[in-house]
């Protein structure tokens, strides 16, 4: 009877204080999302899925009224990369909400339970067949104990990013449910000022998307201004600086591993706002010069992040001053970058100490399953040129399948050494460029 009590006592006042802390989604139902006065009965029957009799289970659902940002437990997932996919991976220690880091993502789950995820490329075609667009990563989610029964996914909408039809923020953001069986949307339980809430009917992919012809006006956004710095360049004196504008929900961690060409990441304040299909421009009076001259913001996500302006810096620049203009001219984002901040030097010699074997090894499955034929067949003439391999191991290829023969190829080099491996490296990039960049591979003289 006690413990009754206490959890009305806390599922009132729970209630009360998020009620101020979200606005509730304009496409949901009262019942949906009216607050709970009435004690535990209304709070616990809220999912049908709760034992009333689970004390754990009572006061995850009364937290759910309140979910807001200070009653998530964050976390920072275990981070893989292999194939050119990046993966995350948590154990939830209990019940309750989880907030990853990196991602942004809000778990609601009802007991112990692992989680995997990953971020796939959008089938835009697809999408486009239902009138919708994209509005920020798909999530690719897998719980083994099958525990997770809402999410939470990071928005990039602005109070003033309205509905031109309906006037409402909300009134055009769905989630697109990607399954084997086929594609439907979710509509939100509700949309707070960071994400939007859904009730998961089973894990598979999940995205936001917008109505396709909201996406035709020019939207304003929450963005993030993000610096990639390549090692300088003892030839040219010089060094680059990429900048990226991007909405704010795309993970860091995504684009990083995507800089093929400038690995290393500037950490600095990134947030602005942007206006899609708008025109900005960057000041910078140390740099020899800023191209292009201007550009327009293009909502991307994924699967490739793109530099929308390079920076040619001196080499012994130590700190430079970047500023970005929007069309009227007027500042969205200005900083003072260091460039020799003592993580930064770190980043690049990590990057160069990084082996060569390890780096095959990481690209492994998708250099099996994207290298052609031709390539291949070319690989091993050069390989067998420069005596990497003998007349017996390339005779041994031969009678492989394509596949068969891309793993026998690339486990080979990987057990020879980092000369063979710093070849193979150098002629995947020159013979199949596409599939050098798509592996995040450089010649090594250049990394």
């Amino acid at each position: 009877m006690f413990r009754r009590l206490y959890l009305i006592c806390i599922c009132v006042c729970f209630n009360r204080t998020g009620a101020d802390r979200h606005e509730p989604c304009p496409s949901t139902s009262d019942l949906d999302l009216k607050e709970s006065e009435d004690g535990v009965e209304d709070c616990v029957d809220r999912d049908p899925r709760t034992n009333p009799e689970d004390p754990e289970k009572q006061q995850l659902v009364c937290a759910e009224a309140q979910a807001g940002a200070s009653n998530w437990e964050e976390f920072t997932p275990e981070v893989s990369a292999e194939s050119g996919l990046t993966s995350y991976r948590f154990r939830c220690p209990r019940s309750g909400l989880f907030h990853c880091t990196l991602t942004g993502l809000v778990f609601v789950v009802d007991q112990r339970a692992e989680l995997q995820y990953s971020i796939d490329q959008w089938n835009e075609v697809l999408v486009g067949s239902h009138g919708r667009t994209p509005a920020g990563p798909l999530f690719r989610i897998e719980c083994p104990e099958n525990a997770v029964h809402k999410l939470h996914l990071p928005h990039c909408e602005t109070k003033h990013g309205v509905s031109v039809f309906t006037g409402q923020r909300s009134g055009s953001l769905s989630v697109a449910h990607i399954t084997d069986d086929g594609t439907s949307f979710i509509d939100p339980l509700e949309i707070t000022d960071t994400h939007v809430v859904i009730d998961v009917p089973h894990l598979s992919a999940f995205g936001l998307v917008w109505q396709f012809v909201e996406w035709l006006i020019g939207r304003r956004v929450h963005g993030q201004v993000l610096l990639f710095l390549a090692p300088p360049d003892p030839k040219t004196e010089r060094q680059k600086l990429n900048m990226l504008l991007l909405p704010c929900n795309i993970p860091v961690e995504e684009v990083q591993r995507k800089q093929w060409n400038a690995k290393q990441y500037v950490e600095a304040p990134s947030r602005c706002e942007l206006i899609k299909n708008h025109s900005y421009t960057v000041d910078c009076p140390k740099a020899y010069i800023v191209q292009p001259k201007k550009a327009n913001f293009i909502m991307n996500f994924g699967p490739n992040y793109h530099p929308m302006f390079e920076i040619r810096l001196p080499n012994n620049m130590k700190r430079v001053t970047l500023t970005v203009k929007d069309q009227e001219n007027q500042e969205i984002w200005e900083h003072e970058v260091h460039l020799t901040d003592p993580a930064v030097s770190h980043q690049l010699r990590s990057q160069q100490n990084i082996s060569l074997e390890d780096k095959l090894f990481s690209v492994r499955s998708e250099f099996i399953k994207r290298v052609s034929e031709p390539v291949l067949d070319q690989l091993l003439d050069r390989l067998l040129q420069r005596r990497f391999i003998n007349d017996g191991e390339k005779e041994a290829a031969k009678t492989k399948r394509r596949e068969e023969r891309a793993r026998y190829v690339i486990d080979l080099v990987r057990h020879k050494g980092p000369g063979a491996c710093s070849y193979l490296i150098e002629k995947i990039c020159e013979l199949d460029p596409t599939l050098s960049q798509f592996l995040n591979l450089r010649t090594p003289d250049l990394v």
